[in-house]
């Protein structure tokens, strides 16, 4: 108002008075005012434009990062998350007083290489708060910085790992956000709006369900909404369909779909659901389509009926209501189009608005038609999306066992994916799950059991299927361990209903993968029932305990216990079933575990096993591979194991596995392969294989941990070949790779590659190749290390290259040596004997004498002349006498 009334102002100036030019003056200034509100509003577009943030966009941004986020090393942040649940109808997580300032939400990140810190989300941009309070948790929501475009740009800014690890997946990144927007507008250009054919109260009630389960901004359920769904959307929707859990691989998020509207939705990954989850969606669910129907496609008769059926679901009253689930519950609800028909006339609203209702014989007739249609994925995303599973938690609570009984098992067949589980556990879910496991106490002998206490039994058994289907994430463990279900899954584990074990068993293979759980699981004597249930004539129960074996026995007490109750035999046995390959999978597992321990090692020989797992190293799928090279390489430790392993000719397959792709195997191949090198009757054999010539190609593999373990493996191999300085220069360029891998960051790699090095030196030729590349300036810029692995084979490297030309002086120059003088320091024996020889090697120049002696060696080297290892003792006792022989020649040059 006041800019107008100054320019009402100017131009009834300019217009008093006499002056001729007065009215090209007003023209001018009427010009000027328009071009003024010309730029103004162009200024204002290109505002627009540049500062778009929204809440739908920021949660986009979020949800995409949040895809890309975990502890993997190519991921772009350890983990995103908001800082509340809570969303309201606008969007914003922002409290409303808040709001008022254009705040959307607050972010906790976690990158690799920084401290976590808290981000502001607002219309204006994104930029640094002070973050949560100590006292009381609050934000302190004062601005700390610059205010930044939007929340990649302000990352990129923040973390040189995300910037870094972005470029690899900006391609991704972007097709992701250009597919989001290409699929909200397709689907939104394709909404028909519909009539609705539901009763206003049942709209209602569906509408709270999906506030429940903050489903914000989505239209009130419409019973047809499938009706006219073009193909196109249907192949859109194959493509990000929510991923789920049934099987033995790993999650992918997928989009969920809601009825009324279809719109986008993200699972959330919290920084717990990412390592530990073990168990994944068969190949099936992965490639199924989400089905619709068309309208005059040719359909059998049972669509049509289960239609009518739900319509009287829909109208009837209590009597035709139980009526109609009878009936639907007569048609084969295992058939794909039964499930469909169900659900594309609105009739899962109509089962889950049943389930909230006071009528049990309704709830347990609508709870078996949704446990029997929750197989199909699908349906259980649709569930979820409908607010189903916080009903069917309270049901948890009910005084009827039959219905806790339907309520777990539906729960257990839609906790297949990780908004599934979460729902689970926000709801109070794993609580009571855990408390219907407390049903069986008295019930250990189903032949004498009470029909009272076989119901008992039922009550924990679907407790347990539900709890194994929720166990497939960190936080929902905790939760279980929390509740105090690791005591009842023990008591549970010494009943003979084998229908109980399974579920119990298959919870507890889940929760091993945690170090609390098999802290736990020793402490309630659990390791001896599972090695009890190796015996049983159940394959799945074998498969099981087998796996929950694999976990347990990262620990050595643990592998101890499966010896001492006799688990090695049965394990060895169950090598014989090679047409079950999960179960070969996880008694090769377990097998691989049980072997770190040498006395487990011995047993397996005594029971042939070394003579079986070679012969599974061939015509096996990788799964089985991984874990059988992997006990191989173990047992391989052992002179008489790798004498029975060449015997059996296993050599030869173990050479051909080197030319794999996978990870997992190619790590244990090189160890086997490398154990097998140090007999020399085994390393003529891989030579004339070409094993060493593979060995060094996986040194160019982009995996650090295939790079060391091909180091390690090359260490053996060039000890123990026949012409070992001729083979190593056979391969063009080699020594030149070894040398480069010094520039590595991972400590792995550079302990191996030293190690290496050490023995490539043995060899003049080869240790005056290396010294051209640089390999002194690279060992002395990794001194300053405190790592005792690395410092252990960096001190040998160093004690080897001292041995040609002016290595010794050129160590000096780069400030070597007195890092290597600290290496005295450590508690480790190795560490000393290998720096005590490189020290004894570099006091041949007088420099490093006056070097060591100025950072304190003399002290520190007279302590380990007395030391019990010979070898430390004779470099000790020469690096001192030749510090003494300089200090005595400096005397006399002095006096003479």
């Amino acid at each position: 108002m006041k800019e107008d009334s100054m320019a009402l102002h100017i131009l009834n100036k300019i217009s008093t008075g006499d002056d001729p030019e007065n009215e090209i003056k007003m023209k001018i200034a009427i010009l000027l005012k328009q071009l003024d509100l010309h730029l103004l509003n162009h200024s204002l577009k290109y505002i627009s434009l540049q500062i778009n943030l929204n809440p739908k966009t920021v949660k986009k941004d979020i949800e995409l990062l949040q895809r890309f986020s975990g502890k993997g090393e190519q991921t772009v942040l350890e983990s995103i998350e908001y800082t509340s649940d809570y969303e309201f109808s606008n969007g914003c997580r922002a409290p409303p007083w808040r709001q008022m300032y254009g705040e959307i939400c607050y972010v906790l990140v976690k990158p690799h290489d920084v401290e976590a810190f808290c981000i502001t989300c607002s219309v204006e941009g994104v930029f640094l708060n002070g973050g949560k309070t100590d006292e009381e948790g609050d934000i302190d929501y004062e601005r700390k910085g610059e205010v930044y475009k939007d929340l990649v740009t302000f990352l990129k800014e923040k973390s040189a790992v995300f910037s870094e690890n972005m470029s690899k997946q900006e391609i991704t990144f972007n097709e992701e956000q250009k597919n989001q927007i290409e699929e909200v507008l397709t689907k939104e250009e394709a909404a028909v709006p519909q009539k609705s054919i539901s009763s206003p109260d049942r709209l209602k009630k569906n509408h709270i369900n999906f506030v429940k389960t903050q489903m914000s901004k989505r239209l009130e359920p419409s019973l047809n909404w499938r009706a006219k769904v073009d193909f196109k959307e249907q192949k859109n929707l194959t493509k990000d369909s929510q991923e789920e859990k049934h099987g033995g691989k790993v999650e992918k998020s997928r989009t969920s779909i809601s009825h009324g509207k279809v719109q986008l939705r993200k699972s959330v990954d919290k920084i717990e659901e990412t390592i530990s989850e073990s168990s994944s969606e068969s190949e099936e669910d992965e490639e199924q389509p989400d089905h619709r129907q068309e309208a005059n496609a040719d359909l059998p008769s049972e669509y049509w009926q289960i239609q009518k059926l739900v319509k009287y679901l829909k109208g009837g009253n209590q009597t035709a209501t139980v009526i109609a689930l009878c009936s639907m519950k007569d048609f084969n609800l295992a058939q794909e189009t039964c499930q469909l028909a169900i659900r594309d006339v609105g009739g899962l609203e109509v089962l889950i608005n049943l389930l909230d209702t006071d009528e049990v014989k309704c709830k347990i007739g609508s709870l078996k038609i949704l446990k029997e249609i929750s197989h199909n994925p699908q349906i259980r995303r649709n569930i979820v999306d409908l607010g189903g599973l916080p009903i069917m938690v309270n049901i948890l609570d009910s005084p009827y066992k039959s219905l806790k009984c339907l309520a777990a098992e539906t729960i257990a067949n839609v906790a297949k994916f990780k908004r599934a589980r979460r729902a689970v556990r926000q709801h109070g879910g794993i609580t009571k799950l855990v408390a219907l496991l407390d049903c069986a106490q008295n019930a250990t002998e189903p032949a004498q059991s009470s029909l009272y206490e076989t119901r008992d039994v039922e009550v924990a058994r679907c407790g347990a299927l539900a709890l194994w289907s929720c166990s497939k994430s960190y936080s929902n463990k905790e939760a279980i361990r929390k509740a105090g279900g690791i005591p009842l899954l023990a008591r549970l584990l010494k009943t003979s209903h084998e229908n109980m074990l399974i579920p119990v068993v298959g919870t507890l293979q889940e929760c091993a993968s945690e170090e609390n759980y098999r802290a736990a699981i020793k402490a309630e004597r659990i390791i001896e029932n599972l090695v009890k249930n190796l015996n049983s004539e159940n394959e799945q129960l074998q498969e099981h305990c087998a796996m929950a074996i694999y976990q347990c026995a990262e620990d050595e007490e643990t592998r101890d216990l499966v010896r001492l109750h006799g688990g090695l035999k049965p394990l060895a046995s169950l090598l014989n079933n090679t047409k079950n390959k999960e179960l070969l999978a996880a008694v090769t597992g377990a097998i691989w575990k049980c072997s770190i321990s040498k006395e487990n090692v011995i047993k397996f020989r005594e029971y042939k096993a070394i003579e079986t797992l070679v012969g599974l190293l061939t015509d096996q799928p990788e799964e089985v591979l991984v874990n059988v090279v992997g006990a191989l390489g173990e047992c391989c430790q052992e002179h008489e194991n790798r004498v029975i392993v060449r015997r059996c000719g296993g050599i030869q397959p173990l050479v051909n596995l080197l030319v794999g792709i996978n990870q997992a195997l190619l790590v244990n191949v090189t160890k086997a392969v490398g154990a097998c090198a140090v007999e020399p009757e085994n390393m003529a054999i891989i030579d004339r294989l070409d094993g060493v010539r593979l060995l060094w190609s996986l040194l160019k593999n982009p995996h650090p941990d295939v790079k060391a373990s091909a180091a390690w493996a090359l260490c053996p191999c060039i000890e123990n070949a026949k012409d070992a300085g001729e083979m190593v220069r056979s391969f063009v360029g080699g020594l030149e790779l070894v040398v480069n891998l010094l520039k590595s960051d991972n400590k792995e790699v550079l302990a191996s590659v030293c190690a290496a090095i050490t023995n490539i030196a043995k060899d003049q030729e080869n240790l005056a190749v290396i010294t051209d590349h640089g390999v002194v300036p690279l060992l002395s810029k990794l001194a300053n290390t405190n790592n005792d692995n690395l410092r252990r084979h960096l001190a040998e490297a160093v004690s080897r290259c001292c041995m040609w030309g002016r290595n010794r002086v050129a160590f000096g120059e780069h400030r070597a040596v007195a890092p290597l003088v600290r290496y005295l320091k450590s508690n480790d024996t190795n560490v000393h004997r290998a720096t005590a020889q490189a020290l004894y090697q570099l006091s041949e120049d007088a420099d490093n004498c006056i070097t060591m002696h100025e950072n304190g060696a003399v002290k520190l080297l007279l302590d380990m002349v007395g030391s019990p290892d010979q070898e430390l003792q004779e470099a000790a006792a020469g690096c001192i006498s030749n510090i003494r022989r300089l200090a005595l020649a400096t005397e006399k040059a002095r006096y003479t």
